[in-house]
């Protein structure tokens, strides 16, 4: 038991626009709620991940906290970025290398599409210069592909999006707070057919923080610890059709969301069928849709009529992104996947409000998804 890991508290900075405030203030604010949610203090803290993609250094933010001297590692994995901050910390804990550590993602992006050079990504010049370098258009591309061969409807991914701004609306450190029709997010501007300018998330800013602990420690601060079962990380393997690719293969691999499933799966010794609430990578309505398949949830195509029946939302059977997720949420890179675990945390200690799922759920499932082809999953349970 004393190399299993406890979150005993969860915070955030709120997602949106605030104006002059620094990413390095906002992971400050975050790390602040977090402890206090912990009971615990920062000179508790023996370590620390931070994740950004914005920001140069993340350990800056020790200045705003205090000038302890822990050991404080940067990490930058794309949308997995927070993902494997959370791993890091994790595996420091189960090494008995430490006993309490901190995650925290923050990043302040500004409005419209992200700008990095294809050779970070290593894809070739030609490929920005053509105009291909645009994560929309592959997005597109794979869902285009993935309606034609599962028959799913574009109504699908309009239910998608509208379910998710209804959940961002119940949330009061969502971006998005207004629900949005399903008509209107159909009729939106076509940005990369066939997706609309309403199905996509957009960059924002904001941070989260996780306070992780041994297991066998976890009651000295909280009487609600949650146990982070399992985390995965898994990259792209050749065949597989990934965001940046400027090639490929005749044939085709699974994506690597479907490895870091699996492995996932495998480390918390449950499955998919054990899960009571899920938090996916939703850059676009479509990413919804796939990663739902991806992760065991349903086979390829079942979520055309799962969807429809309403078995991704709050109520159903399978509720999905129910804080409105990236959708609603927007997405600083570094913060967004430990506002997955925030939520995660919140829903299964029964704290989340008008968003709560009924019937004490125990078992909570996150996934990311990020250039250029990097998955992480994790699993929390009570």
């Amino acid at each position: 038991m004393s190399n299993d890991v406890a979150i005993i508290g969860v915070g955030l900075h709120p997602f949106g626009r605030f104006g002059p405030k620094t990413a390095i203030d906002m992971g400050a604010e975050a790390i602040r709620n977090a402890l206090a949610d912990a009971g615990a203090q920062w000179s508790d803290v023996q370590f620390a991940f931070g994740g950004s993609f914005e920001v140069d250094n993340p350990d800056a933010v020790t200045s705003r906290l205090g000038l302890t001297g822990i050991p404080f590692m940067d990490v930058y994995n794309g949308c997995a970025t927070a993902a494997t901050a959370l791993q890091l910390t994790a595996d420091g804990i189960r090494s008995g290398q430490y006993d309490l550590g901190v995650a925290v993602g923050m990043d302040k992006h500004d409005s419209g599409a992200f700008t990095s050079d294809p050779t970070d990504y290593a894809a070739p010049p030609w490929y920005g210069e053509m105009g291909y370098f645009l994560t929309t258009k592959f997005f597109a591309m794979k869902i285009n592909r993935y309606m034609h061969d599962h028959g799913i409807s574009h109504e699908t991914l309009a239910r998608v999006a509208a379910k998710n701004y209804r959940n961002g609306a119940l949330n009061p450190n969502a971006f998005r707070r207004k629900p949005v029709s399903e008509e209107d997010i159909l009729a939106s501007r076509m940005l990369n057919y066939p997706l609309t300018h309403y199905m996509f998330c957009a960059p924002d800013e904001g941070a989260a923080a996780v306070v992780l602990c041994r297991a066998d420690q976890a009651h000295r601060y909280t009487s609600t610890p949650i146990y982070l079962r399992a985390t995965a990380l898994r990259t792209r393997r050749y065949g597989a059709f990934e965001v940046h690719a400027s090639w490929a293969a005749v044939d085709q691999e699974p994506a690597p969301t479907v490895f870091a499933s699996k492995a996932a799966y495998e480390q918390a010794g449950i499955g998919p069928e054990d899960v009571d609430v899920i938090q996916l990578q939703d850059t676009d309505a479509g990413a919804e849709v796939i990663h739902l398949a991806e992760n065991g949830f349903c086979a390829d195509g079942d979520q055309e009529r799962l969807i429809a029946d309403g078995a991704t939302e709050i109520a159903g059977p399978l509720p999905t992104n129910t804080d409105g997720g990236l959708i609603a949420n927007g997405e600083p890179i570094g913060a967004s996947g430990l506002r997955q675990v925030h939520e995660l945390v919140l829903q299964l200690r029964g704290q989340a409000g008008e968003r709560q799922v009924a019937g004490d759920p125990k078992v909570g499932y996150a996934q990311l998804y990020g250039a250029p082809g990097t998955a992480g999953v994790s699993i929390l349970t009570t």
